[in-house]
């Protein structure tokens, strides 16, 4: 599970997600990816805090999963800048076929 979230919402719904496959007797690691705006423009949109108890996961790390559950916002209908930097340092991957066969599924709030 791999989720960006600025004021919160994203990551409820990941925490959500993680509770339903823990259910399901099914393994599974939750990562957040990295922020890319500056703290001071997050204060100004008076966005919490994020968990530092996600670690944040690294392009290179995804070779180690089956599948993939991708969390995001929308930014006027597209995907989150923070979200499209996690996917292009991917190109490694789409080059060797690294993540052929690994199932994806994204939820977008």
């Amino acid at each position: 599970v791999i989720y960006y979230s600025t004021y919160g919402h994203v990551a409820r719904m990941a925490s959500s997600i993680c509770a339903g496959i823990q259910r399901a007797g099914c393994d599974y690691r939750v990562f957040q990816v990295a922020e890319t705006l500056p703290e001071e423009v997050l204060v100004k949109m008076h966005a919490p805090p994020k968990d530092r108890s996600v670690p944040l996961i690294r392009a290179e790390q995804l070779v180690e999963a089956d599948g993939f559950l991708f969390g995001m916002p929308t930014r006027s209908g597209s995907v989150p800048t923070q979200m499209k930097n996690l996917f292009d340092a991917c190109g490694n991957h789409w080059h060797s076929d690294a993540l052929i066969g690994k199932p994806v599924t994204i939820d977008v709030l």
